[in-house]
C-alpha cells in the first residue's frame, strides 16, 4: 500500500455515497444521512484522500462573526494514529482564519483531550444540553 500521506483539500465537492462509507467505517453508530444541508451552512470543510478514495474529513461552522466551530472530525480506521486528524484539524484552523474567523471551537469526550490538546486547542469550561434523545437511547 502507497503510505504518502494523503492530500488534503478545502471544500471540495463531496457525494454523499463517500462521507457515509468513511463515517460508517469510523463511526459504528453511524446512519446513512445527507450531508447537503450541513455543508450548505458550513464555513468550509477539509477533506483527505488516498487517491481517489475519501479517507479524512472535518467540518467548520461559522456564526458568521468571529467565531468557528470544528464538527465531524472523522479519520478511516485504516489511516488512524498517523496524524492525518491532527493535520485535518490544523488545516481547519487555517483555513477558519483566512475566512475571518479569530475564535475557533472544538467540543469533545474526555478521552479526545490529548488529540484536541496536540491540535493547538486548550481545554476551557463549556455546557451542553441535549435536546434530543439519542437515536441508541436516551
Amino acid at each position: 500500500m502507497n503510505r504518502d500521506r494523503p492530500a488534503l483539500s478545502v471544500s471540495p465537492a463531496l457525494t454523499d455515497e463517500e462521507l457515509n462509507e468513511l463515517f460508517t467505517a469510523a463511526w459504528p453508530d453511524h446512519q446513512p444521512t445527507s450531508f447537503a444541508p450541513v455543508m450548505a451552512r458550513s464555513l468550509a470543510w477539509i477533506a483527505a484522500r488516498r487517491g481517489d478514495r475519501l479517507v479524512g474529513y472535518v467540518n467548520v461552522a461559522g456564526d458568521g462573526g468571529a467565531h468557528a466551530f470544528i464538527l465531524d472530525t472523522t479519520v478511516h480506521p485504516d489511516e488512524g494514529r498517523q496524524g492525518l486528524g491532527v493535520r485535518l484539524v490544523r488545516a481547519a484552523a487555517e483555513e477558519a482564519r483566512a475566512l475571518g474567523a479569530e475564535w475557533l471551537h472544538v467540543d469533545y469526550e474526555a478521552g479526545l483531550e490529548p488529540f484536541y490538546a496536540a491540535c493547538g486547542f486548550r481545554p476551557t469550561a463549556a455546557g451542553l444540553m441535549r435536546l434530543r434523545a439519542s437515536r441508541g437511547g436516551p
